[in-house]
């Protein structure tokens, strides 16, 4: 009789009972061919239940160890028959990852404060989304997003940025990149896009991860050079007109018109427009949107929750006019929505009930006093010939022209060796860049504002 002690087990006695009696089957205790007792036997022997045996005996068959024949009992396989796995040493892995720098101060960073987010709102809205909205919260998700979400962005959009759209029209999406991917994928490869340059260096990403065909247009006073543009021969212009990253700069009516009318002279040509940061217009009302005086259905409007609400809310959504609308539905219907039900819901219920609208004017006041005060520590702490300040009404950041004899590598080199990140405009550049020495991007919405005087402090160390 098999006789075993489990009073030191710290885990399911059948599976420890298993791994027993194939450990002696392997060493040859148990031979091939002997008939092991019966259930009720075994367990009356160790004192444990039958379905105890029965669990550990019904693993051992799936596994080949043993057999069964009606009414004569459990015998044990052959195991020669059994293909012994061989012992193998495990390979040592090598990856190669980004490294993530930890700074003691980072002026580059663009993240949001995290104690500004409603995190009390937040939990009650989810609560009631899983107590009021069961069902729906565990039905998939269309391709293009809950349509509660995409009813309450249309409210949104019309109210604060005057935009008539129709639900079926927004595409939700895991953030921007996202919704380039599926652009790409709607547009086709075989289009050439013109981005602006300097730009948002992740556009360039992931068109060329995507091995599209892309061209660089210069930013001037007033935004992406139409000449520029002409001369590219590109179907499809992909801009930030109301606050363009990373020089500010907002493009005046006059230019807007013109690449509208860029865009009407061929059926197959668009214009992406990125509303990067349009909430925190810091004076006056928000900047119409290219997509609002758009007649001829030629505008892609693209915008995120992540700056707004929070970093780490991964909801975006596009605009797309009626014809590649269709289009989506029609070819790339099949694709799942990449973004929880969950959140969406959640989302949709904090639009509706009016929290984001409060959120976003709390978050301009908040923005608008905390830039007076970096601006103030900034003139307290450097002086107008060390130091000159270009920023505009919109958005969370600004540019430092500094006056210093050290170029801008070095400059970045000594300040990383203290623990201090901060960014080149020209690092935005794909091309013609040299004439942008000594100016940086100065990101403020996650400054702290205790440790940023003594980082000034610093950083005028080397104007020298």
């Amino acid at each position: 009789m098999l006789t075993y002690d489990f009073s030191r087990s710290d885990g399911p006695i059948y599976k420890e009972l298993y791994q027993k009696i194939r450990q002696d089957i392997l060493s040859g205790l148990i031979k091939s061919g002997e008939k092991l007792p019966s259930k009720r036997n075994l367990a009356q022997n160790l004192g444990v239940s039958t379905i105890t045996i029965e669990n550990a005996y019904d693993q051992l068959i799936c596994e080949g160890y043993i057999y069964t024949e009606e009414k004569k009992g459990y015998f044990v396989s052959d195991i020669k028959k059994l293909s012994k796995p061989k012992a193998i040493s495990k390979p040592k892995v090598y990856i190669e990852k980004a490294r993530t720098n930890q700074f003691v101060f980072d002026f580059s960073s663009n993240n949001m404060e995290t104690r500004n987010f409603p995190f009390s709102i937040w939990a009650k809205l989810n609560r009631e989304v899983l107590s009021e909205m069961q069902e729906k919260v565990l039905n998939v998700s269309p391709s293009s997003g809950v349509e509660e979400l995409r009813c309450a962005i249309t409210k949104h959009l019309l109210s604060f940025r005057g935009m008539e759209v129709d639900p079926d029209q927004i595409i939700i999406g895991a953030g921007t990149e996202n919704l380039y991917e599926i652009l790409i994928k709607l547009m086709g490869n075989e289009k050439t896009y013109c981005i602006e340059n300097p730009g948002y260096t992740k556009i360039r990403k992931v068109y060329e991860i995507n091995s599209v065909n892309y061209v660089c247009a210069s930013i001037d006073d007033k935004g992406m050079n139409i000449k520029e543009l002409i001369e590219s021969n590109a179907q499809i212009a992909h801009i930030s007109p109301n606050h363009h990253f990373p020089t500010g700069i907002t493009m005046p009516a006059s230019r807007r018109y013109e690449i509208l009318g860029w865009a009407n002279e061929k059926n197959d040509r668009y214009v992406i427009e990125d509303d990067y940061d349009s909430e925190f217009r810091q004076n006056g009302n928000p900047i119409p949107t290219l997509q609002s005086i758009d007649a001829f259905g030629k505008v892609i409007y693209m915008n995120t929750f992540s700056k707004s609400i929070a970093s780490t809310i991964r909801i975006s959504y596009m605009v797309l006019p009626e014809k590649l609308a269709n289009r989506y539905y029609k070819s790339l219907d099949f694709y799942s929505c990449p973004v929880p039900t969950l959140e969406q819901y959640t989302l949709a219920k904090f639009i509706d009930e009016g929290y984001f609208e409060k959120h976003i004017n709390r978050m301009r006041l908040y923005y608008r006093r905390k830039r007076e005060k970096v601006l103030e520590i900034l003139r307290k702490n450097i002086s107008e010939s060390e130091c000159s300040i270009l920023e505009s009404d919109s958005g969370l950041h600004m540019i430092l022209k500094l006056n210093s004899r050290v170029s801008d590598k070095k400059l970045k080199s000594h300040l990383l060796s203290e623990g201090i990140n901060i960014d080149m405009l020209s690092q935005y550049y794909s091309k013609n860049a040299e004439r942008l020495q000594h100016m940086y991007i100065l990101n403020y919405s996650n400054i702290n504002l205790e440790k940023f005087s003594d980082a000034i402090k610093v950083l005028k160390k080397y104007l020298a």
